[in-house]
């Protein structure tokens, strides 16, 4: 009786915080880039003619990695206007000190050319990333 008392008021005050087994807040661009705000950053968000520093983590559908920030122990810094369209439109949504995943359609990413042996052709990409900063 003890524990089910337990329970009872565990799942209420669950129910009452909002707790309980929130989905993180999602969104899907018309380009079909899906993003998964993780962590809601506390900066400015950047505009597609910003240089961003992220820490990323790149994955096939199968969950095979084929690149990483967080495994070089270095963040990235480049251009929005010079990266894959997923990343210059989902990068956008992301307040700096955000974490974030983006999975990005073929079309969005490196469509039916593929890049450099290690994403196939039409592949369907998720990245994990983090936005570290807008660089000046």
């Amino acid at each position: 009786m003890k524990i089910t008392k337990t329970l009872l008021a565990l799942n209420v005050t669950l129910l009452i915080t909002g707790t309980a087994f929130a989905a993180a807040p999602s969104e899907t661009l018309a380009s079909g880039v899906k993003i998964v705000h993780e962590v809601d950053g506390n900066g400015p968000q950047p505009k597609a003619s910003d240089t961003v520093r992220v820490h990323y983590r790149g994955t096939l559908a199968d969950g095979k990695e084929f690149d990483s920030s967080f495994k070089r122990g270095t963040p990235a810094t480049f251009p929005l206007n010079r990266v894959v369209p997923c990343w210059t439109e989902g990068m956008q949504k992301i307040k700096v000190g955000g974490k974030a995943t983006l999975t990005c359609p073929p079309a969005t990413a490196y469509g039916d050319r593929g890049a450099g042996g290690v994403v196939p052709p039409n592949a369907t990409l998720t990245f994990e990333v983090e936005l570290l900063g807008i660089e000046k």
